[in-house]
């Protein structure tokens, strides 16, 4: 008698997927597109619950999304592989461009709780005391609260968009009881959309968090399939600051064999260990270039 082999489910596959309702997008009132905003933003509060998701990776990848965003804002030219590639080549002693650096600042808020604190310093220009002022000014339901702090800070420094793009997720995060900002808004609304005021801006964000949820969503499946590849390899990878290297791709958007590795391994040893990641399908060459490459999940 012979047995067919038992497959361990997919815990990731026993997760809802979100159904046609909410993702068509046929809201056709303002009270829908609420409704249809709020249900994807359930969903994606269900997936970031997960353990499998590599939480930090994915607000790393989120912040570069961002940090696009806001470069586009200031009307520069850099996009995500220009930026990424300013920030992960940056050697010790190096300073970014101001494309770099809005990178690093969306990073290293990120990566920390939220509070007054941190956001003091991601956002110099603003005192501790108007940034208390503005998380407290918003009122109402959670997407509405970020709203009315968006308008709130576009109206006294229209020019600051980026401290307004992080406040406002700052303050939706807080209202969802979550301890780390997820740049909803920022990925999602358009710059033409923080010129907005009261009904046009609530529908451009209630927009933005329903398209935005399910981009997310999609990322942190993608991910979390790829990140449990990577540990389950792991223990295979004997060389010497493996475990090292495998702890930084899960946590960090990409990173340079040579820069990001130094300290860790050689660079003839860093470079021979992401080409095997390569091969083995685990890591993405972010650049298609041969010299100067970049590697991530």
């Amino acid at each position: 008698m012979s047995y067919a082999r038992l497959v361990p489910p997919d815990p990731l596959e026993a997760l809802p997927r979100l159904p046609s309702w909410v993702t068509s997008g046929r809201a056709e009132s303002l009270t829908d597109m609420a409704f249809q905003a709020g249900a994807a933003l359930s969903h994606l509060h269900i997936w970031l619950a997960r353990d499998e998701v590599p939480r930090e990776l994915l607000r790393q990848r989120l912040a570069l999304q961002a940090a696009e965003r806001c470069v586009m804002d200031a009307g520069r030219p850099e996009r995500t592989s220009d930026i990424r590639d300013e920030v992960h080549l940056l050697r010790a002693g190096e300073q970014p461009g101001p494309a770099g650096a809005v990178f690093l600042t969306w990073s290293h808020m990120i990566r920390r709780p939220i509070s007054v604190g941190s956001l003091s310093k991601a956002l110099p220009m603003l005192e501790a005391e108007q940034i208390a002022e503005h998380l407290d000014a918003g009122q109402g339901a959670p997407i509405a609260r970020a709203t009315q702090i968006l308008e709130a800070v576009m109206g006294t420094r229209p020019r600051e968009t980026m401290a307004a793009r992080l406040l406002a997720d700052a303050a939706l995060a807080q209202a969802l009881g979550w301890t780390h900002v997820v740049p909803l808004l920022s990925i999602g609304l358009p710059r033409k959309a923080l010129r907005g005021e009261g009904g046009e801006l609530i529908s451009a964000c209630y927009e933005a968090v329903w398209r935005s949820s399910q981009v997310i969503v999609q990322m942190s499946d993608d991910l979390a399939r790829r990140a449990a590849k990577l540990q389950a390899v792991a223990p295979k990878l004997r060389s010497k600051g493996a475990d090292q290297a495998v702890q930084l791709l899960l946590t960090r958007d990409a990173i340079s064999p040579t820069v990001s590795m130094a300290g860790i391994m050689s660079d003839r040893s860093a470079r021979r260990f992401c080409d095997r990641l390569l091969e083995l399908g685990i890591a993405r060459e972010l650049t298609g270039r041969d010299a100067f490459r970049i590697y991530g999940v």
